[in-house]
């Protein structure tokens, strides 16, 4: 087992001041792999003074976007370097199955920083505006020191939709990685440091939800970026909403998928896998919800299930593994009372419904298919987070968009049809933050996340880039030349 007794603040590996630590276990294996330091207050106190010195007195708000993106251009360089040495780590703390852990966990983290070490190389800080009554430059600039809090289940991917605006921005930041998957945060932190990125930008820590809250609250972070359940992060609101701080929260989703009758269900039901039961069911873009024509939806379940049942479950090791573990005991348990609860309902398991056959070790959960779901039922309403999928019948596509927006939800969604401007309609009378024709895309170039109970504010694309800029306005008097004022600067 890997002992780790420092923390990442400052620049520099520190002893951590807290005497606590937080054991990581492998959840295919429930051995333990590593131990970490669990931050104390006094460790918060140190990773906010180190980024509120390298915003308030360091060089990374000043410098112009473009030396800005070389850094991070840097820090790509390094991060793909390791990018199988990250993998591995990633299968060990989160379970992913190899088949689908570079692509998911790695290269889309990758490409999020390209994108937006790009768009800082072109960006500008500063537009003339004409104005009513007077010229004016609107200057954006970084809204200051965020505390970042991703959760465990795509964790360097949710860092890079945190941190990458953020860098591009000029901000600093404290990132709080998951107690459950810690080690690929020391590891970007590692990353950061060989690319040179100035000490303090980035500090990483470890902690439970007494201290995660401690940096919520701390009165030197500016900014709030969390990813995680609905209930946390209303309770991440609450905190930040009583300061004033800026939030951007990307929480839960119920998703549906919406089938439409001129699909040919032999091929779209075994795709349908990817986008309901990949990672485990542990992603909050999970079409958790399947909706089919009644006069089809015998036939869509059976195909689904088939393909659901053939499911390689087990060793994430294993490229021709497809499902992996749960990330901890609590959570598979939480997935089994989940599928308890759905046969209460009167919902008829076609195919799983419990732990795997011949797995005798690890928190596995068989892929599981409920038909005979009503859009009223727990499983069709809550967020499971595991691979569980609910059938539901429609009569015709107002229905179908009706049984998608029946739901506190409203994140991701998808439509399945041979006819995409078909299917764009249907995607523009279902409220949801994000949609996608015939697949599950999110793009580093396009906003994403949710309305409702699925949070607030958006990552990705130029979007994500504005919430960590602060617009300011300084008005000039009649006849100053503006674009001659203009500056591309920090």
């Amino acid at each position: 087992m890997h002992v780790i007794k420092d923390v990442y603040i400052g620049g520099r590996w520190l002893p951590a001041t807290s005497d606590q630590s937080i054991t990581v276990h492998s959840p295919s294996t429930e051995e333990p792999v590593a131990r970490v330091p669990d931050a104390s207050p006094g460790d918060v106190d140190a990773a906010v003074a180190a980024a509120r010195r390298a915003f308030d007195r360091g060089p990374w708000p000043t410098m112009a976007p473009a030396e800005r993106a070389k850094v991070m251009e840097a820090l790509l360089e390094q991060l793909s370097a390791r990018a199988d040495e990250v993998t591995r780590l990633i299968i060990t703390e989160v379970g992913t199955p190899v088949l689908l852990a570079r692509v998911a966990q790695v290269d889309n983290a990758l490409d999020v920083l390209r994108y937006y070490a790009e768009l800082a190389a072109t960006m500008r800080t500063e537009t003339p505006r004409a104005g009513r009554y007077s010229p004016a430059l609107v200057r954006g600039e970084p809204v200051g020191t965020v505390a970042a809090i991703v959760p465990w289940n795509v964790p360097l991917f949710l860092t890079m939709m945190k941190l990458a605006p953020a860098l591009a921005a000029g901000c600093t930041m404290v990132l709080k990685t998951a107690a459950e998957t810690p080690l690929n945060g020391n590891l970007l932190a590692e990353a950061a440091d060989e690319a040179g990125l100035p000490p303090g930008v980035l500090n990483v820590l470890t902690a439970g939800p007494a201290t995660s809250e401690y940096l919520v609250t701390h009165p030197g972070i500016d900014k709030v970026a969390f990813t995680g359940s609905t209930a946390v992060g209303k309770r991440v609101a609450g905190l930040a909403a009583a300061q004033l701080k800026r939030v951007t929260l990307e929480l839960g989703g119920k998703s549906a998928a919406i089938v439409l009758d001129d699909v040919d269900l032999a091929t779209a039901m075994p795709r349908l896998l990817g986008v309901t039961m990949s990672l485990s069911g542990q992603f909050c873009t999970a079409q958790s919800r399947v909706l089919v024509p009644r006069d089809r939806y015998d036939e869509a379940v059976d195909r689904f299930a088939a393909a659901a049942s053939g499911l390689r479950v087990g060793d994430p090791f294993d490229p021709a593994t497809f499902i992996g573990p749960l990330i901890s005991r609590r959570q598979r348990d939480r997935v089994l009372d989940y599928i308890e609860i759905g046969r209460g309902e009167g919902a008829v398991v076609v195919t799983g419904g419990g732990r795997p056959a011949g797995v005798d070790r690890g928190w596995f959960v068989a892929p599981t298919v409920f038909r005979d779901v009503t859009r009223d039922m727990r499983i069709a309403q809550e967020e499971i987070f595991g691979p569980v999928v609910a059938f539901i019948p429609y009569g015709d596509t107002d229905e179908a968009v009706d049984i998608a927006n029946d739901s506190a939800f409203g994140l991701h969604g998808s439509v399945w049809t041979n006819d995409i401007a078909r299917g764009v309609e249907i995607a523009r009378g279902v409220r949801t933050g994000t949609y996608s024709v015939n697949g599950l895309s999110l793009d580093p170039a396009a906003p994403f996340g949710g309305v409702k109970s699925s949070g607030l504010g958006r990552e990705m694309g130029p979007e994500g880039l504005a919430a960590y800029l602060e617009p300011k306005t300084i008005t000039v008097p009649a006849g100053t030349d503006l674009p001659g004022l203009a500056q591309n600067r920090g």
